[in-house]
Order: structure tokens, then C-alpha cells, then sequence
């Protein structure tokens, strides 16, 4: 089969075709046949060598994909060879097929297309659990959503909205956000030509929100504990600018606030019932049309590296996918 594959880290010249093996499923796990694979930022972090405890080359790339069950491994009892299924991973999607454990799967429903479900598992996961289960949002708070036009940022303002939270979001372009704005954004802000905290501090009469959802760092992370009001709270989920940001526990301590972090991967490495409990409403959501996934451009399984180049110079809306 083909496959895309990373021999060293560096830059999205290191994404290269090769012809593999296709891969046997073991107990528990079945093998996807893929129809559509979905990009994140972390598989380009994975790619430039500044993901904790990510995979060391060489590898096959990719955390998620969608496709049909073409062969079941020993111990699987609830799917069957032709089931349309999307699955988390830990790599290996950048694949014309896939192992997965059959745990970190679900069936796609019928009313979603396999490219909507290559873009559903990271984004929308991502973004309920730091809205709710993390981040505690209620329904007359305020949150902030940076990167509001990305994959997480377009589910978090869904979800956000549909939860009767006011809506701040940066992005920017005009056009990421008009998107914004048409998902249920209520303050799109350009970043590159506005100060958020200046628009949170007048929509907000001097208070600040009460959630940030943070997945840039750097001074990003700092300028927006800025903008939280007394006793808000920080999910912090990525490190977009490659640069780590540190907080004082002295701030938290006088200010009141809070930060947390959440990372899919190990949540659901180290209890996945609590991240997967949200597929029920987010799958009801999208049959309802309450819940739509943004779809972005999509790239041929060969032309990996310029997807990923194509992220890395913000040209990105919605999910970016990849094709076998």
C-alpha cells in the first residue's frame, strides 16, 4: 500500500511517498480501508521534532481517519468487514489503510460523509472537552477562542454558541472571520491589526471573560490570562507557535485564576470513557444540523507535504484532509 512517511524531523519536504506493507490487525483492533485522513497542527509539530513524547522516525503520520472495516482481528465482536468507521490514532493515517484499536472507534452516522468524519474525532473532541469538561463553561459565561477559524476553534464556537456563552474568537483574515462570525462567533477579532484584550475589556465593561481556550502560547498564552476575568479560567490545549509559554503561580495565586491543560492523546491513553462520553451528543448534534464540521482543502495522499506547508502558512480554514 501507500503510505507517506517521515525519515527525520524538519520541514514538510520530509513527508515522502512509500510503499508498504499493508498491516495485519492484531487482537482487538480491525484494519480501515481509508476514504479521508485529517491534518492537525500536532502531526506538524510531531514533523518538526517538538511534540513531547511524540514518535521518533521513521513513521507514518496522522491521528485520524475514516474509511470501511475491511478486516477484523480476534476479540472483536460489535463490527463487521464493510462497517463506515472513524478512528483515533496514534499515528498512521497518512495510509491508504490503517490498524486501530477498535475502542477508539465509532460508526459514522449516516448523514455525515467520510470527509466530515476524518475531520470530527481531534477537532471536535478537543473542543467539548475543553468547553465543558475541562473548562466548566456555562450558559450566561463568555469565552475566548483563539485560532477561531482552525479545526478546534470552528467546533469550540459551535459548541460554544449552541450553549448560550458569548463568543469572543481571533483569527486572521476577513474571511476566517466571516466564518467565525457565521458559526456563532459574537467578537471576531484580526489579531494582526487588533489587541484582543482591548475588545474583551470594552464588551466586557473591564471584567474579562470567564474562559480562554489557548492553543498558541508564546505571549499569546500571557496576553490572554490578561483577559480573564477575576476567577476565570484557561484550557490550554497547543503549542501552535512552537514556543512554550510559562505562567506565575504568583498571578494565579493574587488574581484568582486558573489554567489547565488537556492533550486528547493522553486523555484518552489514560481514561477514555471520559473524553469518548461526548460522542452520543456530538454525533446527535450533527444529525440534528446543530453541529456542522468545516471543511477545508483537500489534498491528494501524495501531496502531504504541501498540505502540511499549506497549514504552516495559515492558509488554512475549517479541516484540511487528505485522500488515498
Amino acid at each position: 500500500m501507500k503510505a507517506i512517511e517521515i525519515e527525520s524531523y524538519g520541514e514538510s519536504d520530509e513527508l515522502s511517498v512509500v510503499d508498504v506493507p499493508t498491516p495485519e490487525p492484531g487482537a482487538g483492533e480491525v484494519r480501515i480501508d481509508i476514504e479521508a485522513a485529517g491534518i492537525n497542527f500536532a502531526d506538524i509539530m510531531q514533523r518538526r521534532g517538538h511534540y513531547p513524547d511524540g514518535p521518533e522516525p521513521t513513521y507514518v503520520p496522522g491521528m485520524e481517519a475514516a474509511g470501511t472495516v475491511d478486516a477484523v482481528g480476534d476479540g472483536v465482536e460489535d463490527l463487521s468487514e464493510g462497517d463506515r468507521v472513524v478512528a483515533m490514532l496514534d499515528t498512521g493515517g497518512y495510509a491508504e489503510f490503517v490498524t486501530a484499536d477498535a475502542n477508539l472507534l465509532f460508526p459514522i452516522p449516516d448523514e455525515m460523509s467520510f470527509e466530515e468524519a476524518a475531520g470530527f474525532p481531534v477537532q471536535f473532541l478537543t473542543a467539548h472537552a475543553c468547553l465543558f469538561e475541562w473548562g466548566g463553561l456555562e450558559a450566561d459565561e463568555s469565552v475566548l477562542i483563539q485560532a477561531a477559524a482552525g479545526g478546534v476553534g470552528t467546533a469550540a464556537v459551535q459548541l460554544a454558541s449552541n450553549a448560550g456563552a458569548e463568543v469572543f474568537g481571533t483569527a486572521s483574515t476577513g474571511e476566517k472571520l466571516d466564518l467565525a462570525n457565521s458559526l456563532g462567533c459574537d467578537h471576531a477579532i484580526n489579531y494582526t491589526n487588533t489587541d484582543f484584550r482591548e475588545v474583551v475589556d470594552e464588551e466586557t465593561d473591564g471584567e474579562g471573560v470567564d474562559l480562554v481556550l489557548e492553543s498558541v502560547g508564546d505571549d499569546v498564552f500571557e496576553r490572554s490570562l490578561d483577559a480573564m476575568a477575576h476567577f476565570g479560567r484557561m484550557v490550554a490545549y497547543g503549542v501552535a507557535s512552537g514556543v512554550p509559554a510559562e505562567v506565575s503561580n504568583q498571578r494565579l495565586l493574587f488574581e484568582n485564576k486558573t489554567v489547565k491543560g488537556f492533550h486528547l492523546g493522553q486523555a484518552s491513553l489514560h481514561d477514555p470513557s471520559r473524553v469518548m462520553k461526548a460522542v452520543p451528543e456530538l454525533t446527535d448534534g450533527f444529525a440534528s444540523g446543530d453541529l456542522e464540521v468545516i471543511l477545508g482543502e483537500s489534498f491528494a495522499l501524495e501531496d502531504a507535504a504541501e498540505a502540511h506547508q499549506y497549514i504552516e502558512d495559515r492558509k488554512s480554514s475549517g479541516k484540511v484532509l487528505l485522500k488515498p
